[in-house]
Parts: structure tokens; sequence; C-alpha cells
């Protein structure tokens, strides 16, 4: 079982930055691979970014490449999301997730854990 816990969300202008940190319970935490999706209101939830438990292997949106990096640190069990050029279509809830396998990162719907998600918007 692996339970997350999402911070760093809030409020900020078109083209300025937030990061968003993930802290994940357990002691098998580089065994997992980790991912970060978003959900606007009234849209389905979509993939953002993922990393593998080494770190590294990552995987970016077309929508984000070029502005959002992904990291992790397996010694102090977070993920981190840094998100630069933020623009109003950036405003949503973002979930921080964990899986075994890599590839299920991609697809909401194969994901095996989920943090609760922290609040971005983005005012223009």
């Amino acid at each position: 079982q692996v339970q997350l816990v999402e911070s760093g969300g809030g409020l900020v202008q078109a083209g300025g930055s937030l990061r968003l940190s993930c802290a994940a319970s357990g002691r098998t935490f580089s065994s997992y691979a980790m991912g970060w999706f978003r959900q606007a209101p009234g849209k389905e939830r979509e993939f953002i970014a993922r990393i593998n438990g080494s770190g590294g292997l990552k995987h970016f949106a077309d929508s984000v490449v070029g502005r959002f990096t992904i990291s992790r640190d397996n010694a102090k069990n977070t993920v981190s999301l840094q998100m630069n050029t933020l623009n109003p279509e950036d405003t949503a809830v973002y979930y921080c997730a964990a899986d075994s396998m890599y590839g299920d990162l991609f697809r909401a719907s194969l994901v095996d854990y989920w943090g609760k998600g922290t609040l971005v918007t983005v005012s223009s």
C-alpha cells in the first residue's frame, strides 16, 4: 500500500512558475514509477508526466514538454513537478500517482495509487 500526499498548489499569474511535491509512504518507494496527472473542471483526468523508479526514464505530455520537469528523490520518498511558463489552460487539480508498472502511468484507469490532489489556478 502506498499513500501519496501532494503539496505546492496555489494561485499564480500566467507566465509564472510553481513546484508541486508529492510525499509517499512506504519503504519501497524506489520500486514504484511515479507520475502526475491533472483534471480540469468538466474534463477527464489526463497524463502530464511520469518517471521510472531510478529516475532515469521520463516522459511528458506534448502540452507540457519544455515547460514542466519531473524529478524524484528516493532517499526522501518524494517526487516533484516543476512547472514553468504556466498559462490559464494549466488550471486544474493535479494528482500524484504511483504504479509498479511504468507503462501504466500513461492512462488514468490503470494507475494503482492516487493522491487526493492539489489545486493549481493560473490567472490571465
